[in-house]
Formats: C-alpha cells, sequence, structure tokens
C-alpha cells in the first residue's frame, strides 16, 4: 500500500479527493447524521483547508481548518479553527491520526494568515490532541448555535485546545479572555 497526504484548498478538491472524503465521513456518521455535506458538515462550519492521508484511493484520515478571526478578551486572533478530525476505523490506533495532524500542524504554520490552530473536543479524545502539541485553554466560549443561527450558545464545559501556528520569539501567547468564536464551531 501506498500512503501520500494531500493538503488542499477546499475549493481545489478533485472529484476523488471529495468521494473520498465522502466515503470516510458517510461511514462514521451517515447512519446517525445522515450524508457529508462539504459546505456544512452535521451543522458545522466548513473547513477552508482539507488534510488527507490516503492509503493508495482511499481516504483514512482526515483533518480540516477554517481561517477565522475570533475575539479573545480584548483581541482579534486569527485561528485555524479545527475540526473533521477522523480516522477510518480500519486503521485506528496506527498512528495515522498523528500523520495527519503533522501535516495538518505544518499547513496552519505555513500559512500566515493563521496565528493559531483552536479546537474544541470531547473530554475522552483530549488526551490525542496533548499529545500531538495542542494545549488547553480555560474560558468561556461563545459561539453561533448550530440548529438556531440567531441563537448564542455560552459554554465553559468541553475542552479548549489551541496550538501556537507562530514560531519564534516574535510568537504572542494565547491571549486571556472569553472566548467569541464569531460563527458555528468546527
Amino acid at each position: 500500500m501506498t500512503d501520500h497526504v494531500a493538503v488542499v484548498e477546499h475549493n481545489a478538491l478533485s472529484e476523488s479527493q471529495s468521494a473520498g472524503l465522502r466515503e470516510l465521513f458517510d461511514r462514521e456518521y451517515r447512519a446517525e447524521y445522515g450524508e457529508w455535506n462539504p459546505d456544512r458538515p452535521y451543522g458545522y462550519s466548513p473547513a477552508d483547508v482539507h488534510t488527507v492521508l490516503f492509503r493508495d484511493s482511499i481516504a483514512v484520515a482526515h483533518v480540516g481548518f477554517q481561517r477565522r478571526l475570533i475575539r479573545v478578551g480584548a483581541r482579534d486572533v486569527a485561528v485555524a479553527g479545527t475540526g473533521g478530525v477522523l480516522v477510518h476505523p480500519g486503521w485506528r490506533s496506527d498512528g495515522v491520526g498523528r500523520r495527519v495532524m503533522t501535516h495538518a500542524q505544518q499547513a496552519m504554520r505555513d500559512d500566515d494568515r493563521v496565528d493559531f490552530g483552536y479546537l474544541g473536543c470531547r473530554e475522552e479524545v483530549a488526551s490525542f490532541y496533548e499529545r500531538t502539541g495542542w494545549s488547553r485553554v480555560n474560558a468561556v466560549e461563545r459561539h453561533v448555535s448550530m440548529v438556531d443561527a440567531n441563537e448564542t450558545v455560552t459554554s465553559s464545559a468541553g475542552p479548549i485546545l489551541v496550538f501556537a501556528a507562530g514560531s519564534g520569539v516574535d510568537a504572542d501567547p494565547w491571549p486571556l479572555g472569553d472566548i467569541d468564536l464569531r460563527g458555528t464551531p468546527w
């Protein structure tokens, strides 16, 4: 089997790449949430960038991110809102998730429009992100409801993790304060 990683802007996905992602996501979520819609995946914000690990022509892992300016305390922060992190059930516990995440993080570092990766997750998967260089942030988060765009959801319950995409002495630390995602989560 031949592995290759593709880092692709959403609007540049080929038909075969899009079909591979659809198969990966539908295998995991279709029975409970319906078909995958790349422009509104299960109510979450869509990715601008897809990092996909293929084994031959099969998409076996994905990390997506969307560039967005969010508000943290009194500052605007340019983030790569990260979501759609998924590994094919047949390739879990094989280092595939770490590999695709490493490539996604490098894409964030290479993008001068991104200062931090940002994600929310369930507690039971937070340790994966921490092992791949993400750090927890304790803050209240506000975002637009995925059900009703006229509603705002406020939460401090789930883990929030950030990844410093900037480097060197000029890189700013994550600011303190409440977080406004200015949109739906990823």
